[in-house]
């Protein structure tokens, strides 16, 4: 169905947002936010990590009461201070994660709070009847009796979409919707929301990918540290504005890489396998270099690091640490040795999520300060009071428990805990995956200071323009092989997916 342009001169908001607070403790999360939402419209919400996307939208989904400001639902003011008064209003937050009983059955879950009875009991029949209708509705290829257990996650979220129409939602909200689908989930589910646009719905949509704001939204509308900065039409979103709002500075401003003294051999690898995924690699990385590893998913780069960090053991192969061969048993040895890894998965590999910040980013250093069995915790809270203010982590003290954090604080937090440790070799598997463009520009600042100082960094990437942006020279991993190196005069992407894929046998 063609789409038709919304005359916002001729239509009344649907939902307003007018000088939104949300203060925590002496903390503003939100200052003076204001947001028009019209009926029929996919209208992207986007800001860097921590920029105060998510708190807006728990306000208006009930979970956050506001410290200020009113909210105005077809002109009549409307207090939401509960997810009760939420559904009241027609409005429905869908987070990006799913928020179902998997023990139940779909359509239990559709109707849970409002269940049908008659005499007997439970009316099920009717429940399964009316939860089908909405799954038709829908698309789904599922039915409303089974259990939500048996589902994936793309049909799970269908599930969320047709519990919200069948409360009669007027306003959706869709919270990264796309991050653990896979391609084609992604295009269905595109095509679902275009269809709800067609049909009435307004849909607020939040993600950090470019290419989906071009693909679905009629507006976007733009937060930078708590506050609104503006918004745009179809018509004028662009990388270079957006990147610009969200940021206060131009996009060919994100790569911070300078020139670093490059120093004496820190890392070398010969010949390294793993029996599996790691098959004979070498490389070297010098102090002060940016050495990048790139590759295409399962190509063993992660599995390598794994093998530098001593989480795995390597079955044949040499690793030298400043000249000296070493064979790390356990992580441990590796942090003895001032070898430092930022693992792929941050919440599973990485963080204490439950703990603070300052519990996590004194992890690693709590043995190397103790005196006589007794944890200096004077010392510990100095080195992060020093990281939170050093690398910027948003934060209103050292006390916030990490789960809280965005993607772009828990990172700084991760890297502030290696950094405490004063690391030779700091291995960075995909530092700024998950993370907004903001938080992506301060953890490249960062790189680029440790560099400076010396410090030896190889950085696994899946994103192209941040290996060549940010790499002095780049390994290229196939399927478990060092399939070339690329100097950085002769970085390009042509060139690093041509060594991916097989088809440059060239010396670069």
């Amino acid at each position: 169905m063609a789409q038709t342009q919304i005359d916002h001169n001729l239509q009344k908001p649907l939902l307003e947002m007018r000088g939104i607070a949300k203060r925590f403790g002496s903390f503003y999360a939100l200052q003076d936010v204001n947001l028009e939402i019209y009926r029929g419209e996919i209208h992207a919400l986007m800001g860097e990590n921590g920029a105060g996307k998510s708190t807006l939208m728990k306000i208006l989904a009930g979970a956050y009461t506001s410290s200020a400001g009113e909210i105005y639902i077809e002109g009549e003011q409307f207090p939401i201070s509960s997810p009760k008064d939420a559904i009241r209003a027609g409005i429905t937050l869908i987070y990006q994660e799913i928020h179902l009983s998997p023990n139940l059955t779909v359509a239990e879950n559709i109707f849970l709070g409002r269940e049908l009875k008659n005499l007997f009991g439970l009316n099920r029949a009717q429940m399964e009847k009316e939860a089908q209708q909405a799954l038709e509705r829908l698309g789904a290829q599922f039915l409303s009796s089974q259990k939500v257990s048996s589902l994936t996650i793309a049909e799970q979220q269908q599930v969320e979409i047709a519990r919200a129409l069948h409360r009669n939602s007027r306003v959706l909200v869709m919270d990264e919707p796309t991050a653990a689908l896979s391609s084609r989930e992604t295009e269905r589910l595109f095509s679902l929301i275009k269809k709800l646009r067609s049909e009435g719905l307004a849909i607020i949509y939040i993600s950090h990918r470019m290419a989906e704001i071009y693909e679905l939204a009629d507006r976007v509308s733009v937060l930078r540290d708590g506050r609104y900065v503006g918004s745009l039409i179809k018509q004028e979103i662009n990388s270079d504005t957006l990147v610009q709002m969200m940021v206060g500075r131009p996009l060919t401003d994100l790569f911070n890489k300078e020139p670093a003294q490059i120093g004496k051999e820190v890392l070398r690898v010969e010949n390294l396998s793993d029996n599996h995924k790691v098959k004979n690699a070498s490389l070297v990385v010098n102090a002060g270099e940016i050495v990048g590893l790139a590759g295409l998913v399962g190509a063993g780069r992660s599995e390598l690091a794994h093998l530098l960090f001593g989480v795995t053991q390597p079955t044949t192969g040499k690793i030298y640490l400043n000249g000296g061969e070493i064979s790390f048993s356990s992580p441990r040895d590796a942090i003895i040795h001032h070898v430092a890894l930022l693992p792929e998965n941050r919440k599973e590999e990485g963080l204490f999520l439950d703990l603070n910040i300052f519990k996590n980013i004194t992890m690693a250093t709590i043995e190397r300060d103790a005196t006589m069995m007794v944890i200096n915790e004077s010392k510990g809270r100095h080195e992060t009071e020093q990281a939170i203010s050093g690398l910027n982590i948003r934060v209103p003290n050292a006390n916030v428990t990490v789960n809280g954090l965005s993607g772009g604080n828990q990172q700084k937090v991760l890297l502030s805990r290696w950094l405490a440790i004063h690391p030779k070799l700091l291995i960075l598997d995909e530092p700024t995956r998950g993370v907004d463009v903001g938080a992506k520009s301060e953890i490249y600042r960062m790189m680029t200071a440790m560099a400076q100082k010396g410090i030896a960094i190889l950085m696994i990437s899946s994103e192209l323009p941040e290996i060549i942006g940010m790499s002095d020279r780049v390994y290229v991993m196939r399927e478990g092989y060092i399939a070339g190196e690329v100097q950085r005069e002769n970085l390009s992407p042509e060139k690093i997916m041509s060594f991916a894929f097989g088809t440059n046998k060239l010396a670069s």
